[in-house]
């Protein structure tokens, strides 16, 4: 086996449990599988990891990396910000039905974590990453685009988080990918009314 620096041996690892969890269940799939799946000894998971939360919190933090990677190149500036918005809500969609699995996950790991004593502060962990990350998006578009917004960056941010992950759990039930682009059009216009040009307006408050 050749020897990998301890960080790609963690990416690789943890590669290998999204795998591993997403077509077992998280319950069901443990160190000993993962390292099956990563095809290394058990020995190398646990000098990688100290433990299945740090685990599970690397295979959230890496899922979120998987889409947010895709959306943020799609946030090029556009003609218009409705086109910018709308291009960024698209690459998000294509990657949920690219990877339905990978986001049904998401999903298993909250409950896991909710239910899991000692793993709760993970479930809380992952949808601080979702607004976090929502946050990060749309300073790169208020910097990019000099925008002004009409509501705190902080609120625009959970909405997009709380919207977009309901969006998406009722697409990994209904299925139908047909019906959604109406929804994200709404959803696009909505995020657009909230910002006004010129962010170096005083009284700006998304600051």
């Amino acid at each position: 086996m050749a020897r990998l620096p301890s960080a790609e041996r963690r990416r690789q690892l943890t590669e290998a449990a999204i795998r591993a969890m997403a077509r077992d269940g998280v319950p069901r799939t443990t160190t000993r599988s993962i390292a099956a799946e990563a095809g290394v000894s058990l020995s190398v998971f646990h000098y990688c990891f100290d433990s299945k939360q740090e685990l599970i919190e690397s295979v959230i933090t890496t899922i979120t990396g998987h889409y947010v990677t895709v959306v943020r190149e799609a946030l090029r500036p556009r003609a218009t910000l409705e086109e910018t918005v709308r291009a960024g809500f698209q690459a998000y969609w294509d990657h949920v039905r690219a990877r339905p699995d990978e986001h049904m996950l998401t999903y298993e790991l909250t409950q896991y974590a909710l239910r899991q004593p000692g793993f709760e502060h993970l479930a809380r962990r992952q949808y601080e990453l979702y607004a976090d990350t929502y946050a990060e998006l749309i300073d790169q578009l208020r910097r990019t685009m000099g925008l002004r917004l009409r509501v705190p960056v902080p609120v625009v941010a959970r909405y997009l988080a709380a919207m977009t992950d309901g969006l998406t759990l009722n697409y990994l039930v209904l299925g139908d990918d047909t019906a959604w682009a109406g929804i994200l059009d709404t959803v696009t216009a909505h995020i657009a009314a909230m910002a006004l040009p010129d962010a170096a307006q005083d009284g700006d408050p998304g600051t």
